[in-house]
């Protein structure tokens, strides 16, 4: 469902394009299959489009933001955040961008293969995008929800007891800060079991830290 929705939202983003736009995607035809690909979900195949559209696209931040938005529904998150990164470099205020990349650093900050120091970084800079992004667009309660799990991911992180690693009063602060966001969301929409069941589950964790 939750693809589904973003797949609508997509579509609605690129449905109106510029004539200038239009123009540039018939003399770059791969930008048309590629689009055409990421409106009907086949992102492995936006992906092989867009990909054959660069560098002549590289500038482009609305053919960037495809790329960027078909990586990340491919599960490639390093190419995703690489290439948000570019977006956002040629449009600081595209506020989705920030949320994806957001999204992709807080899945790669929770892979085990990675070392804690990396995912540390990573888990960082995730708030840190989410943060812009409510910047941006306060009035976007996912983008609060997003922030809560990436500081919830970052107390657990900061919460385990390895030496020199360990840091009680950070994943505290990341717990508090994550119970905010999910009150922030929670006052404005009532009664939300998913929101309240991470907010137990957040309290649980910070007052496992002290034993």
């Amino acid at each position: 469902m939750k693809v589904i929705v973003s797949i609508l939202s997509f579509v609605c983003l690129f449905a109106n394009v510029s004539l200038g736009q239009q123009g540039q995607e018939i003399k770059n035809n791969y930008v048309k299959l590629g689009q055409k690909a990421v409106i009907d979900g086949k992102f492995n195949e936006a992906v092989t489009h867009l990909e054959k559209a660069m560098p002549a696209e590289a500038n482009n931040a609305d053919v960037l933001y495809m790329l960027g938005y078909s990586y990340y529904h491919t599960g490639d998150y390093a190419k995703a955040i690489s290439t948000f990164g570019q977006v956002v470099s040629l449009r600081p205020s595209n506020v989705s961008a920030y949320y994806y990349r957001g999204k992709a650093r807080n899945v790669q900050g929770t892979q085990l293969s990675a070392s804690n120091a990396e995912r540390e970084k990573l888990l960082q800079a995730s708030i840190r995008d989410f943060s812009k992004a409510i910047e941006l667009n306060s009035e976007d309660l996912k983008l609060f929800q997003n922030r809560a799990i990436a500081y919830r991911d970052y107390g657990i992180l900061k919460g385990q007891k390895i030496p020199k690693f360990y840091d009680k009063a950070a994943a505290e602060s990341a717990f508090k800060s994550c119970i905010d966001d999910l009150q922030h969301v929670l006052d404005a929409t009532p009664g939300r079991k998913d929101i309240m069941d991470e907010m137990k589950k957040a309290k649980v964790y910070m007052a496992n830290l002290s034993r």
